[in-house]
């Protein structure tokens, strides 16, 4: 998954957890013979790209065959929770993304890649953005490495803007856009001024909503474990978004996620966006029918500098992988910049698994077809800071999560409040009152964790 279609990861992460302790670190050997690897990854389009580039390149080169399982998003979830957390060591690989890694790092299902790291010149870990590096870590370690990468920023009509008289600042405050799309609401027929996800989901309402807590100064949980979801900050950022969205947002906004508001600017149904830099690909793609109109300005921001959330596809290692120098030699070259060359020169440049490595911002071919949108993407992960993404110290890391295994139910049963309070049928202030009881119960796990 992306953040951008990210689904509820099930208890089955929390459950999982807590069969650590019989976990056989030993684990058995995966299938497949000792010159292969096994593969356990989502399905993704760029994903299914890989799985067809590999045995013509990375098998002929090192005689090492990948046998892949290939699953939808939320099977392949279970699937690696269940794998990893028996250990196994059925497969060697795996696709987790920046939630999961530090988790599973935690628990010791997946190996430290420290040291292959630092024998793999070739591989320049240096020219990984430096945000993903921290994402994928844990206790100072390296887990996992970035197979693509994304944060968020505000897209919006340029020539609708324009019309209006109305120039996006460079940096523009949550309150600025909130009078952008006040203005533009109607610029056009049956366009509305902005398109926020309105869809229940702890990865669909609630990825951008949390990066507008953060930098009204709101957190779900303080340093201490002290729940914040109906302090006064948190309060004021949902009444801000949902308000907005109310007035000037799109139609249908409690059902809204990705797709739909990808949609909705692509068909000129709304003229301003806040979400994923991933979706300026299909913007900008041959056949948009605004292509080149398109505006990107960093995530708006309130009190701190930036806010763009963080989120990769990323591949790890079992730790009961008895194959784990061929398991990094695959992840060495599914994660390098010679597979971004091979992706461009043989499926083309807009294909290119981007958002990880500040080369692929310097490569002249990737740039004449992502020009519009490349700097900005690069920008916004650059100022990503998962470690620090608010105004105060957090217990656990993460910017559009936190980064426990209670976090996705949690998340996802207030946002399904918050989308009712979107479609009118309850208040912000009772949305969160809930969501603050749901937050009391997971903190006192972790407070009694802290005392013991």
């Amino acid at each position: 998954m992306r953040t951008t279609k990210i689904a509820v990861l099930a208890a089955t992460t929390a459950g999982a957890l807590a069969l650590t302790g019989c976990a056989g670190w030993g684990g058995g050997a995966g299938g497949g013979g000792s010159d292969s690897i096994n593969v356990l990854m989502v399905n993704n389009p760029q994903m299914v790209d890989l799985q067809q580039l590999t045995a013509d390149n990375f098998t002929k080169e090192t005689g090492i065959k990948v046998n892949f399982t290939v699953l939808p998003e939320n099977d392949v979830r279970d699937k690696i929770s269940q794998e990893f957390s028996s250990q196994s060591g059925q497969y060697d690989v795996a696709s987790l993304s920046n939630f999961e890694i530090p988790i599973y790092a935690k628990a010791k299902w997946i190996a430290p890649l420290d040291d292959y790291i630092a024998q793999d010149s070739e591989f320049d870990q240096s020219d990984i953005l430096k945000p993903m590096t921290t994402s994928l870590s844990s206790e100072g370690k390296v887990y996992g490495e970035p197979f693509y990468g994304e944060s968020s920023f505000l897209m919006y009509r340029k020539d609708v803007l324009a019309a209006k008289g109305i120039t996006m600042p460079a940096k523009p405050t949550w309150q600025q856009v909130a009078d952008i799309a006040a203005k533009v609401d109607g610029a056009e027929p049956g366009m509305k001024g902005i398109c926020l996800r309105g869809q229940p989901g702890w990865g669909q309402l609630f990825a951008p909503l949390t990066t507008v807590v953060n930098t009204f100064g709101g957190t779900w949980f303080n340093q201490d474990w002290t729940p914040g979801v109906n302090a006064p900050e948190f309060k004021e950022a949902t009444n801000f978004y949902v308000d907005l969205v109310r007035k000037h947002g799109e139609k249908g906004a409690p059902q809204a996620g990705f797709t739909e508001c990808l949609n909705n600017l692509i068909q000129g149904n709304v003229a301003m966006w806040y979400d994923a830099t991933s979706a300026a690909g299909s913007l900008e793609a041959d056949g948009s029918k605004f292509k080149g109109k398109f505006g990107y300005a960093p995530a708006p921001v309130v009190k701190t500098d930036s806010a763009g959330w963080l989120y990769a596809w990323s591949w790890s290692i079992q730790q009961a992988s008895t194959k784990k120098d061929n398991a990094w030699k695959f992840i060495s070259w599914a994660s390098g910049k010679k597979y971004e060359e091979l992706v461009g020169s043989q499926l083309g440049w807009t294909k290119v698994p981007a958002g990880k490595r500040a080369s692929t911002y310097e490569n002249a071919d990737y740039l004449k077809v992502a020009s519009a949108f490349a700097e900005p993407t690069k920008a916004a992960i650059e100022a990503a800071d998962p470690e620090n993404p608010g105004v105060q110290p957090r217990p656990a890391i993460g910017i559009q999560f936190v980064d426990i295994p209670e976090f996705p139910d949690l998340g996802t049963q207030v946002s399904q409040d918050v989308s009712s309070a979107i479609a009118g049928k309850t208040t912000v202030d009772e949305a969160l009152d809930k969501g603050q009881k749901l937050a009391e119960d997971v903190a006192e796990r972790y407070q009694k964790r802290k005392d013991q």
